[in-house]
C-alpha cells in the first residue's frame, strides 16, 4: 500500500501523542510524498504544533474542556470538524490506540478514509474498521504499539525517537524569566514538575520539598517549580497553585515558580531544564522528548507500555503508589542520574 494521503486520529492525553510521534516520523522516512494529517483534542493539539512530519492538524473539542460551553454547540462544531476531513478524501485513517475501542473505530470511519486501520481483537475486520491490526498479545510500549499501525502502509524498521519542539516566543519569555531570577549558567537548570493526572501517581509535596533541599545542599542548583495550572477543587481539571505555593514558602532554597498557562508554556519551560524531576504523566513524556534527564516517580503504572522514550531516565517506582518512594531513594537515583547512570 503506497496511499497519498494519511490522518491519524489521536483521542488520548498528551503522553499519548508524544507516543504517536514517532510513527508520523516514520511514515515520513519511508512515504515522503504522503500527506499526513493529524486528528487531535484541543488539549494536546500544542504537542504537535511544530512537528516537522505533520502537514495538516485538525482539532476538535471535549466538552470538559470547553469552559461551559453547551454539548450541543461543542458538537456542531466537531461536526463541522469532521466534514472538513471528509472533503479531503483521505486514501487512510488510522486509529491510534493500543487496544480496540469502539468510538476510536467510529471516529476512524466518519473521517472517510477509504482503508481503516485500528487495534482489534484477534485482527477481525468490524463494520467501521476494513484493515484490522491485533490488539498485542502482552504488554508493549505505546510506541511499539503506534508503530504496528502503520505496518498495512509498508512502514516498518525500529521506531524513531519522539519528537517535540518548543515554541520559539514561549522558550523566550522562560528565558527571560530565569535571567531575572538570577540564573546565569542554565547547564544544571532542575525542573521539578509536580502534578499528576492519576491520584497514586502523586509524589507527596513533603517529598518534593525534602528532595529539592538536598539537591540545593548538596549541590545548589537552581530549582523551576512548574505545575498544572489550578485550584485542587477543580472537578474537571484539578490543578496544584496550592501546593506550588507551599513549596515555594517550606523549601529552604527557594525555587523557581513558573505558573504555565498552556501546553507551549509548559514545553517551553522543560526544554529550558538541564534535568527534569516529574511525576509520571504528559511532562515526562515531553521532556523525554525533549531529550532532557528524567528522574520520574511512579504508582500503579506500567514501565512496559509508559516508560519515557528519547532520553537517559531513572524510574522510582515501589508498589501501586508514588508515595512509597522515598526522598532519599529519590536523591541517590538524581545523583546516578546527572552521573550519567540511568536505565
Amino acid at each position: 500500500m503506497y496511499p497519498r494521503s494519511v490522518i491519524f486520529i489521536r483521542r488520548d492525553n498528551i503522553g499519548d501523542l508524544v507516543c504517536t510521534t514517532p510513527a508520523f516520523r516514520a511514515v515520513r522516512t519511508h512515504l515522503p510524498q504522503c500527506r499526513i494529517a493529524v486528528l487531535v483534542n484541543s488539549y494536546n493539539a500544542d504537542v504537535i504544533a511544530d512537528n516537522p512530519d505533520v502537514d495538516d492538524i485538525y482539532v476538535y473539542g471535549k466538552w470538559k474542556h470547553s469552559a461551559g460551553r453547551t454539548r450541543l454547540g461543542v458538537w456542531m462544531e466537531n461536526l463541522d470538524v469532521i466534514r472538513e476531513i471528509r472533503r479531503q478524501r483521505f486514501d487512510v485513517s488510522i486509529g491510534c490506540g493500543c487496544v480496540y475501542s469502539a468510538r476510536l473505530a467510529r471516529y476512524a470511519f466518519f473521517t472517510g478514509g477509504r482503508t481503516r486501520i485500528c487495534p482489534t481483537p484477534g485482527g477481525r475486520k468490524t463494520f467501521f474498521i476494513n484493515c484490522p491490526v491485533p490488539e498485542p498479545d502482552a504488554p508493549i510500549h505505546e510506541v511499539e504499539a503506534m508503530m504496528r499501525l502503520i505496518e498495512p502502509l509498508g512502514v516498518t524498521g525500529p521506531a524513531p525517537a519522539p519528537c517535540v519542539r518548543p515554541d520559539a516566543v514561549e522558550a523566550a519569555k522562560v528565558l527571560k524569566m530565569l535571567e531575572a531570577a538570577g540564573v546565569k549558567d542554565r547547564k544544571n537548570q532542575i525542573a521539578f514538575h509536580i502534578s499528576s493526572r492519576r491520584p497514586q501517581n502523586r509524589w507527596p509535596i513533603e517529598s518534593f520539598h525534602a528532595l529539592g533541599d538536598l539537591i540545593s545542599a548538596k549541590h545548589g542548583f537552581p530549582i523551576m517549580l512548574l505545575w498544572s495550572p489550578g485550584k485542587g477543587d477543580n472537578p474537571l481539571h484539578p490543578g496544584d497553585d496550592e501546593n506550588a505555593q507551599r513549596l515555594c514558602v517550606s523549601m529552604k532554597n527557594k525555587p523557581i515558580p513558573y505558573r504555565t498557562e498552556g501546553l507551549k508554556g509548559l514545553i517551553a519551560a522543560l526544554s529550558a531544564a538541564s534535568v527534569v524531576v516529574c511525576c509520571d504523566g504528559g511532562a515526562m513524556h515531553i521532556a523525554a522528548a525533549l531529550g532532557k534527564p528524567v528522574l520520574t516517580v511512579w504508582g500503579g503504572t506500567d514501565a512496559r507500555r509508559w516508560s519515557p522514550r528519547g532520553a537517559a531516565h531513572v524510574i522510582l517506582k515501589n508498589g501501586a503508589d508514588a508515595s512509597s518512594v522515598t526522598p532519599l531513594e529519590a536523591f541517590s537515583a538524581f545523583n546516578r542520574l546527572i552521573m550519567g547512570d540511568s536505565h
